[in-house]
């Protein structure tokens, strides 16, 4: 007698052209392709190897199911940058990094063009300096609430020739004698070929703004938001309107396009004798050490759109 054996049937994502399917992995990122969509089939973890795939990485802390937290997120990233065999040109981290995994990330990310770290609090001034030294095609530099010293403005400057959009930005602190130019002037003296600059929450005077305009006269955008100490009057006020062709203004509305707490920040106890060269980025307490994983960030980048060249 003979038997009609059923051949089973493929799944329906086998069917798919490799391309489409490349298409789908990207759009899941780091952390799902790492736990999920590499054990899925073999076809599917054949492309889940593909540098092609990791072209782009971008991971943030959101909070899960991981034991040691951050450690699992750095391991996931070198294992992204291990696959990507050197052929990754964008990183963004949010909530988590450290000095040792920019090492790593240097040592094998000789094409990075993009780099984006959103509080993360463990990256120092001398880990980014020695990072950005192996950065040589970097073009979009983007730090929030990151302290550096106005010397690794001066190295990334020296170090990255080609950056064209640089982004340092602070919580906002309202403090009468906090006022510091030393980070717009490091940047005036190291990066002339930016293009788009966004400084939120900055201390600079008109002294550091004016450097600024000497100093980058290719400046097309300029973010000033909550740059309290910023007047656009005068000479540099009329200056700022005819050179620059975005300008946001210190007075302007922290809205959704920036996407971090832009909350204003009042230190009334604080002490006349504070230095006045302190970084707003000082004055901020490390918040919850609790936060989740996932690839999809909580926070906006809608205000990357001003600072990327068409």
């Amino acid at each position: 007698m003979e038997v009609d054996m059923e051949c089973p049937i493929a799944p329906p994502w086998l069917e798919l052209p490799p391309e489409i399917t490349t298409t789908i992995l990207q759009k899941l990122g780091p952390i799902e392709i790492l736990k999920n969509a590499d054990k899925v089939c073999t076809a599917w973890s054949r492309l889940c190897h593909e540098p092609a795939i990791w072209r782009v990485i971008k991971m943030q802390n959101a909070g899960a199911d991981f034991g040691d937290r951050e450690d699992d997120l750095e391991r996931m990233c070198r294992q992204a940058v291990d696959r990507s065999w050197g052929q990754v040109i964008e990183i963004s981290l949010e909530y988590f990094g450290s000095d040792n995994l920019l090492n790593y990330i240097a040592e094998r990310s000789a094409q990075l063009k993009r780099l984006r770290l959103v509080c993360s609090y463990n990256v120092s001034s001398e880990g980014l300096s020695a990072a950005v030294k192996e950065f040589p095609l970097l073009e979009e530099l983007h730090l929030y609430y990151i302290s550096i010293t106005k010397e690794a403005i001066e190295t990334i400057g020296r170090s990255c020739r080609a950056l064209k959009s640089f982004k340092l930005n602070n919580q906002i602190c309202r403090h009468p004698y906090i006022e510091y130019d030393e980070e717009a002037i490091a940047i005036a003296q190291n990066m002339p070929e930016l293009h788009h600059l966004q400084l939120f929450g900055n201390k600079m005077t008109n002294e550091g703004l004016e450097a600024l305009l000497n100093g980058c006269p290719h400046l097309e955008s300029l973010d000033l938001r909550q740059c309290l100490n910023v007047h656009l009057v005068g000479n540099v006020g009329n200056r700022c309107f005819q050179q620059i062709k975005h300008l946001r203004h210190p007075q302007d509305t922290p809205s959704e396009d920036y996407g971090l707490d832009a909350e204003i920040h009042d230190f009334e106890s604080f002490d006349e004798d504070y230095p006045s060269g302190v970084s707003d980025i000082d004055l901020i307490s490390d918040a919850d050490d609790y936060y989740e994983f996932s690839d999809a960030s909580n926070y906006s980048d809608d205000d990357d759109e001003m600072f990327i060249e068409s």
